[in-house]
């Protein structure tokens, strides 16, 4: 992958931190920069696919009417969460 110069203008301290943590992590500065930028975007649009998917089924849930009991999704989570077996909920109309 080709790579592009940018310049980045850092507080004193934020770079003292930075390179604090490079040196711990046996890592340049500019490598441990590199890395936790590509987390930090990774995670970014994580989260906006995250955003889109709900907006998506929120479209599909009002033009359907239907939807899931909050309770019977709950106690559906509590029980996975204590390993139990569950029934999964199902929809139901919500709007008529």
């Amino acid at each position: 992958m080709p790579l592009v110069a940018t310049s980045l203008k850092l507080p004193k301290a934020l770079k003292s931190r930075i390179t604090r943590l490079a040196k711990r992590a046996g890592e340049s500065p500019h490598a441990l920069m590199l890395r936790l930028l590509e987390k930090q975007v990774q995670a970014s649009e994580r989260f906006e696919q995250f955003v889109a998917d709900a907006r998506q089924a929120d479209q599909r849930m009002q033009e359907s009417g239907q939807g899931y009991d909050a309770a019977d999704v709950h106690g559906y989570l509590k029980a996975k969460i204590a390993g139990r077996k569950a029934a999964r909920p199902k929809p139901a109309q919500w709007r008529k």
